[in-house]
């Protein structure tokens, strides 16, 4: 059964032509992946009139072209404290709230005989600090729990990272978002910002709204394309994109993820799914998240390099191929190689830009969507004068015990993505 205790108890989708929505909410999110609907789930459960438009069906951007890692921290450890912290935080979240939104595989930093044992200390030792629990195992130990591994491998160790099937959180954040009051509106795509006196007095939305709204407020969460929206109200937002190849191949029985042990790179991570691995990724710039190649390449680098931890994969029938765009915020820096920028999450208040009612949440990653929608809603109750604390760190999402009841969520809002498209019924 479900978890909705509110208002409705059906996303309006469900059930017909949705109820007349009020054209002056309070607050306009753009963006549906996990951060936008976590931001409006977190905004309706305070008690504020939210409305979400989305261009697509719901996680049809970055949070569903992914790996589908859920990040124990481990990957940022010795270089993000920060970040890291983040990431255990909300990975220790996640698995109390999100039911079959996830899975718990665990996983393991494979050390292989070319790769730096300092730096596998290094990362141990990082992971200790901060808190993230860490198991060491020797190469025959890893082995043992991971047939097929590569005889290279020298050692590794264990962390508590996992799976994320993000268009089921995406539909159970939107769905709860609706019971509480909020509307969600797929395939609305956000056409124009019109800004008078320093304030977004309206929002031109086609598609399923075909309509103008006049928001209190406005949050701008679109991920890698938040440079173009901003841009609409005249605001220059720097955001560095960059994308990844992701290929699924045919693999039953791995149990935990893998990540090679050494600095990030092109093919280290490996994520396991029911009867299918997915392997990445690459990291290059783009100027455009809706216009770039797809280069044979990365392709050939990820499944050659992920092979050096687990060879069969080398041979394995490729199911699906896919890229994503991370949407990467450097307002002070381009790098060329964009690995190095961070992926902490930043909320931008756009009064400093001269539009007072208008921010932007950028970088961050799926696995803290939710930490970076408290963010956001803790800035914009204070901008609106609700006293309301946040609530989605201890309530469970509906369905969240049921995987078919995810699964309607997800259809119901035109869940769309190839991460967990086998997962979700979209395959």
């Amino acid at each position: 059964m479900s978890n909705f205790c509110a208002h409705r108890t059906l996303p309006q989708f469900l059930h017909g032509p949705p109820p007349n929505m009020n054209d002056s909410p309070a607050v306009l999110v753009i963006g549906g992946g996990a951060t936008g609907t976590g931001i409006a789930r977190d905004l309706a459960l305070r008690g504020v009139e939210v409305l979400l438009v989305e261009r697509e069906g719901l996680s049809s951007g970055a949070s569903s072209r992914s790996h589908g890692l859920l990040h124990s921290g481990a990957r940022y450890a010795e270089a993000n404290r920060v970040g890291a912290e983040e990431c255990i935080a909300e990975n220790r979240v996640l698995r109390s709230i999100a039911g079959a939104c996830i899975r718990d595989t665990g996983g393991l930093f494979v050390q292989l005989a070319d790769d730096d044992p300092d730096y596998f200390e290094e990362k141990r030792a990082a992971c200790d600090a901060i808190g993230i629990e860490t198991t060491l195992l020797s190469a025959a130990e890893a082995r043992a729990r991971v047939p097929g591994l590569s005889d290279d491998v020298e050692r590794a160790m264990w962390v508590p990272d996992g799976v994320v099937y993000p268009s089921r959180l995406s539909a159970a954040n939107a769905a709860d978002a609706e019971a509480h009051g909020g509307f969600v509106r797929p395939h609305a795509p956000l056409e124009d910002l019109v800004v008078e006196r320093g304030q977004v007095v309206k929002a031109l939305i086609g598609g399923t709204v075909d309509a103008a709204v006049e928001p209190t407020y406005v949050v701008n969460a679109t991920g890698a394309w938040a440079g173009t929206v901003a841009s609409m109200a005249d605001v220059d937002l720097g955001m560095a994109p960059s994308r990844g190849v992701m290929i699924s191949v045919e693999y039953e029985g791995l149990g935990p993820a893998l990540n090679r042990c050494r600095d990030p790179d092109d093919g280290d991570i490996v994520v396991p799914h029911d009867d299918e691995v997915v392997l990445g990724t690459t990291s290059v710039p783009v100027s455009d998240p809706d216009d770039y190649e797809e280069a044979d390449w990365e392709v050939e680098t990820s499944v050659r390099e992920c092979a050096t931890m687990l060879p069969p994969v080398a041979d394995a029938p490729t199911v699906r191929t896919w890229w994503g765009v991370r949407p990467l915020y450097a307002p002070d820096e381009q790098a060329s190689n964009r690995r190095g920028i961070s992926r902490g999450f930043t909320t931008v208040d756009h009064a400093a830009d001269g539009v007072d009612n208008f921010a932007s949440i950028v970088g961050g990653k799926l696995t803290t969507y939710r930490q970076m929608a408290e963010a956001v809603s803790d800035h914009v109750c204070g901008e609106l004068g609700v006293d309301a604390a946040c609530e989605t760190a201890t309530r469970p999402l509906p369905g969240a015990d049921d995987p078919d009841r995810l699964d309607e969520f997800v259809a119901a809002y035109d869940g769309q993505g190839p991460t967990d498209a086998d997962v979700s019924g979209q395959g």
